[in-house]
């Protein structure tokens, strides 16, 4: 696969997101995970992402079954500050108060996270801890000054934020470097596309795109509502309900149309789309299953006409908010 460098390290320009593997989707199993891993290291795509919220570390865990023989072949990322175990959080009057999603980002928290997911993941160090969403309550500077202390610890090697806005992020990388910002980006999702992302690239840090196939929707694997199961959260995400799923299913449509034209899957289309805009960009597309995963590093060798580029960047935004309320009520963007 080719690369993409994320601070002095050289990646797959697809890496891999795994929380689907423990956290938010049905289906799949351990052993089939544990099986994507270590398929996904023979096709290059060393960069993997996890998060110790993802299954309330259980994603973690997962990891650490693998990186015990082969941690030196991983750029391994891990997030905190989305809280997934209130007796931690240094904000007790928000759960006093029942608030139903609490962000973290003080350095009595930070402190805590670390150490808890070192230990889970069976590592000395991170090579990317990213703080998951912004704290309102703490300043960023804050923030970012004891996640420096972790670097100069040795327990983490770089520095990340996700769903950040420019403001923040330049306010960050004022105190530390910043080597990636994460957010959600795709086809279907393009908030930061005149702002966070021309910024990264002037100031030399890395843009990591996550949920690059629209959660699945854009690979036109999901005709209906009803494909979805029971317990999978996009059955509560805006832009899978009702009306908006019928009139989304235009989108994945004008990506089909490409897709034929190339004798590609839509996924796939929708993957080098989001690699053409800018060689600072490395998509983390979420799978649990070796068949999904080898189509999505195929699409590394895809190369879109400049006039697919074009009919593809004129897709309209989609219907619906990219999250319910109380998720949407924590990102910056």
């Amino acid at each position: 696969m080719k690369q993409r460098k994320i601070g002095e390290k050289l990646v797959g320009e697809i890496g891999l997101g795994c929380m689907g593997m423990s956290f938010a989707y049905s289906g799949g199993s351990e052993a089939e995970s544990v099986q994507v891993l270590h398929r996904a290291l023979e096709l290059g795509s060393n960069f993997w992402d996890t998060a110790d919220m993802y299954g309330a570390g259980k994603n973690e865990t997962l990891l650490s079954q693998v990186l015990k023989d082969r941690r030196s072949e991983v750029f391994l990322a891990s997030k905190f500050a989305n809280v997934y175990d209130r007796t931690l959080t240094s904000h007790q009057d928000l759960v006093e108060q029942g608030v139903p999603y609490i962000v973290d980002g003080t350095p009595a928290y930070i402190r805590k996270c670390i150490d808890l997911s070192l230990q889970r993941l069976g590592v000395e160090q991170i090579d990317l801890y990213y703080q998951h969403r912004v704290d309102p309550r703490t300043p960023i500077e804050e923030t970012v000054g004891a996640m420096a202390e972790l670097v100069k610890e040795g327990k983490v090697k770089y520095l990340g934020l996700s769903e950040a806005s420019e403001a923040t992020v330049r306010r960050a990388h004022a105190i530390h470097p910043i080597t990636a910002v994460q957010s959600e980006f795709s086809l279907w999702t393009r908030d930061y596309e005149a702002t966070v992302i021309p910024a990264c690239k002037e100031l030399g840090i890395a843009f990591v795109p996550y949920s690059p196939l629209g959660r699945g929707f854009l690979t036109g694997e999901i005709k209906k509502f009803e494909d979805l199961a029971a317990d999978d959260w996009r059955r509560n995400n805006p832009r899978f309900i009702g009306e908006n799923f019928d009139l989304n299913l235009k989108i994945v449509e004008i990506v089909k149309s490409v897709s034929d034209r190339h004798e590609v899957n839509p996924g796939q289309v929708a993957l080098a789309w989001v690699l053409a805009q800018g060689d600072h960009l490395v998509p983390i597309p979420g799978t649990k299953r070796v068949k999904y995963l080898e189509e999505n590093v195929a699409a590394s060798d895809l190369v879109l006409s400049e006039k697919d580029l074009e009919e593809l960047s004129a897709i309209q935004p989609p219907q619906g908010d990219r999250y319910p309320a109380a998720a949407m009520a924590v990102l910056e963007g």
